[in-house]
């Protein structure tokens, strides 16, 4: 295995995360090469050090290189960052597994589950690439792309089955503005990044309607307690969703105007219907794909979860999104303990 800050360092995927963690990982002083899907945009990052659709105003260091083609960036990479969205990881992945070295270790960005599947990211690399899991490791936290390209401080959650590789890529991902934590619930970590989206969505639908703060703050209350109760039945630690991966991605999501779910469940509250939402989001707003799979998830384990069923609902076009609010833990008048 390749020593400890010798390591030769990949991300694939260009949108806004992906070249914004490239981004963080040279800024605290080692050399990436990034995967981007476009050859103008790759000769862009080379050339004049910008990614303009995705990153508009922010100079990328030059220890940041770009290649259109898949094979030059993995072929020999020890840590690759997977940054693509959740529904086209198993297509990528299955590009790149003859590709990656024996020793190499994956680390999850996305936060989504793959909706035909269900499983969870880590889950889908570990099958694909046939590489065991303490080799796999997942990222998340309060990651407004945008807010970290311009470096303003934050801090994320490195987890990994094996804490060891959870402490290696924790030290290849901070820098003077972002610092990573480590912990070993790779399921409450990535749970946590996928299931605050939903709640960002509903958030995002009653400020598209044009309920105020109250509103906005008892979904994300009752959302909080929704997703925790279903991703301790899924063998998640309850610290783990009071952390970066819980509570703080919850938060910077729902109250973010750059978060791409809360813009998304914004545009559902002002009225347009699911194919026009998708039609007007540049990338991929991951929520919008994980509520089905994890309402049948929750089903399958008998888990309540009104404020999801009823964002799959205003999806499609069974309620009305002005009627969400009002409903936020049960359907009847008993009242119920918190």
């Amino acid at each position: 295995m390749t020593e400890p800050g010798t390591e030769r360092i990949a991300v694939i995927g260009g949108g806004n995360w992906g070249t914004t963690f490239a981004k963080v990982v040279v800024d605290g002083g080692r050399p990436v090469t990034l995967w981007a899907r476009r050859f103008e945009q790759a000769v862009e990052i080379n050339d004049a050090h910008r990614n303009t659709q995705y990153l508009p105003g922010i100079d990328l260091p030059l220890g940041l290189t770009a290649n259109h083609e898949l094979e030059p960036v993995v072929i020999g990479a020890d840590v690759l960052f997977l940054s693509v969205p959740a529904q086209a990881a198993r297509e990528r992945l299955e590009e790149m597994r003859s590709m990656l070295k024996e020793d190499a270790i994956l680390v999850s960005l996305m936060k989504g589950v793959e909706r035909s599947t269900g499983l969870r990211m880590s889950e889908v690399i570990a099958e694909v690439s046939g590489i065991p899991m303490e080799r796999i490791a997942v990222a998340s936290g309060p990651n407004i792309a945008m807010e970290i390209a311009r470096e303003e401080p934050t801090a994320i959650v490195v987890a990994s089955e094996s804490r060891e590789t959870a402490d290696r890529v924790a030290r290849i991902a901070r820098n003077s503005y972002l610092r990573s934590f480590v912990n070993t619930d790779v399921v409450g970590t990535e749970y946590g990044g996928v299931l605050k989206n939903l709640i960002a969505i509903a958030v995002g639908i009653v400020d598209g309607v044009g309920y105020g703060e109250n509103t906005k703050a008892a979904v994300m209350t009752r959302g909080l307690a929704e997703i925790t109760q279903f991703a301790l039945t899924m063998g998640a630690e309850a610290s783990t969703m009071m952390g970066l991966a819980g509570l703080g991605d919850l938060i910077a999501t729902c109250e973010s105007p750059l978060s791409r779910n809360f813009t998304a469940g914004r545009l559902l509250g002002q009225g347009y219907v699911f194919e026009d939402v998708v039609q007007q989001m540049e990338q991929t707003a991951e929520g919008l794909r994980s509520v089905r799979p994890v309402l049948d998830h929750a089903e399958a384990q008998g888990i309540d979860m009104p404020i999801a069923r009823q964002i799959d609902a205003v999806l499609h076009g069974r309620m009305k999104p002005a009627d969400l609010a009002p409903h936020l833990a049960t359907d009847d008048d008993t009242p119920r303990g918190e």
